[in-house]
């Protein structure tokens, strides 16, 4: 009989370059296995709407993937390790193996289930599947954890390795026993409401809509990545984030994709523009490992007692895409829509809560982990900290966005707005960035009534660009900034 491995998948639904996946078809048969844990194993950061959604499908995709290669995937609710323990029994696997996790809750799950298996003579490894560097394995020159990115970047580059990503095995050997699992749908991932009917317009989860996504960003928008990457209103991002953040694509894959695409022509410039994004995600996680109570605390300290307003009507205005800023306003209501909103929206958005709104980073970050469809804990810590200025390689909390020269430097023509806004797309390309701006004509020719068909500011920039330097100056004079 042949030994029995189960490949516990989390965050790495694929087959390609999937390590620990690789290492169970060498040794044998393997059972491939998927646990959803509570809520409480999560600590405090369990799934959000929009990442259950991507999750149900992703599942669905993965469930085929493997039932072609040859050994289902078996689908369980319960604690990890009394799963895994049932699971063993009901089987006779005799190993365990997994792509390591790095967030706080899933390294301290993942210690206690490997050294109670392996106490029970089960042979369990872990591997290295979702990063390019392990979190210790890059250092400062004094053996500290870098808290700024362009020295964390250089030294990554110095110790640069060419490790391959390993081919998806063609087939593998299913148990020789039945083991019982749970249907997808009882995981009760999907909303009940019918919020996320627009995502399905939008985006294929899966293994195969990753590859679809990078070879058309290879095809289509790598070059001249440098210049478009920041405009909304163009298709100049690859839009792997979410791929990314449910490991559908590792980011090994992701790299070679890319040189090799380089190897064919094109701007070397445009593709280590993109690769530095891939390195600002090791980054993210180097942080996140080394300073597990990032999530919900800043980094720097003395931020702790910055002086938020707390005013749960801006935050719900911000929320709805409401503030009477265009641009800001066009960013929430794709994210609601789709899951997802551009980069240099994302900054902008933060910046005009924490700042023009001065409201906690912490609400910002609660409210895109549970909307976007690529909430990723150590990229939303590590966006939100540099927005509010208390993180690592921070924006300085005295630098405050422009919203308006922001939309015309960022979406020339509105059509990004135009979009997501359309009660503003009938006013020309001009004042969409700024209706309240606008001539009492153009918007009456428009039908746009400032406070009834679209609200006026929330406050006004100069204001809140005041307030903000006002706060920060308090927060200074104590001595804490």
């Amino acid at each position: 009989m042949a030994e029995l491995s189960i490949v516990w998948f989390r965050g790495d639904l694929r087959l390609d370059d999937h390590p620990a996946l690789c290492a169970g078809v060498k040794r044998g048969a393997v059972l491939p296995l998927y646990v959803l844990e509570p809520c409480d194993a999560a600590g405090g950061w369990p799934p959000g709407g929009a990442s259950r959604w991507w999750l149900h499908h992703s599942l669905a995709s993965l469930s085929s993937d493997l039932e072609r290669l040859g050994s289902p995937l078996v689908l369980r609710r319960g604690r990890a390790l009394e799963v895994l323990e049932d699971v063993v029994g009901s089987s006779g696997a005799t190993a365990v193996f997994w792509n390591r996790r790095y967030d706080p809750a899933g390294v301290a799950v993942d210690r206690g289930v490997k050294a109670a298996l392996k106490a029970r003579g089960l042979e369990v490894r872990s591997f290295r599947g979702g990063v390019l560097w392990e979190p210790w394995e890059v250092e400062t020159k004094g053996g500290d954890p870098y808290r700024v990115f362009t020295p964390f970047h250089r030294r990554i580059i110095e110790q640069e390795r060419e490790d391959e990503p390993l081919e998806a095995p063609a087939a593998a050997v299913a148990p020789e026993l039945a083991v019982r699992g749970d249907a997808l749908e009882e995981l009760g991932l999907l909303p009940r409401l019918d919020w996320a009917d627009g995502f399905g317009a939008r985006w294929v989860p899966g293994e195969g809509g990753a590859r679809e996504k990078l070879e058309r960003f290879l095809d289509d928008s790598v070059n001249g990545y440098g210049e478009r990457r920041d405009r909304p209103d163009v298709r100049g991002t690859s839009r792997l984030s979410p791929h990314l953040r449910h490991g559908e694509i590792s980011p090994r894959r992701v790299r070679r994709a890319v040189r090799d695409a380089l190897g064919g022509g094109g701007s070397a410039k445009d593709h280590r523009h993109f690769l530095r994004e891939i390195a600002w995600r090791e980054f993210a996680w180097h942080l996140l490992y080394h300073f597990p109570k990032t999530p919900d605390e800043p980094l720097r300290p003395e931020y702790a007692s910055f002086p938020w307003t707390r005013d749960e009507a801006l935050l719900e205005a911000w929320k709805r895409g409401r503030t009477g800023y265009p641009l800001v306003d066009a960013g929430m209501r794709e994210l609601w829509a789709t899951g997802w909103m551009h980069n240099r929206v994302r900054m902008l958005v933060a910046s005009f809560l924490v700042k023009h709104l001065l409201q906690p980073w912490q609400e910002g970050a609660r409210w895109f982990w549970d909307t976007l469809v690529d909430a990723d804990l150590a990229n939303n810590t590590l966006g939100w900290q540099w927005a509010a200025g208390c993180g690592a390689d921070a924006a300085p909390y005295f630098r405050v966005f422009n919203p308006t020269l922001q939309a015309r430097k960022f979406d020339p023509e509105g059509a990004y707005i135009a979009r997501w806004v359309p009660e503003l797309a009938g006013l020309a390309p001009g004042h969409r960035h700024a209706p309240f701006e606008a001539p009492e004509a153009c918007l009456r020719e428009a039908g746009v009534v400032l406070g009834e068909t679209y609200p006026a500011p929330l406050i006004a920039h100069q204001e809140g660009r005041a307030r903000a330097l006002d706060a920060w100056e308090r927060f200074r004079e104590r001595g804490q900034g």
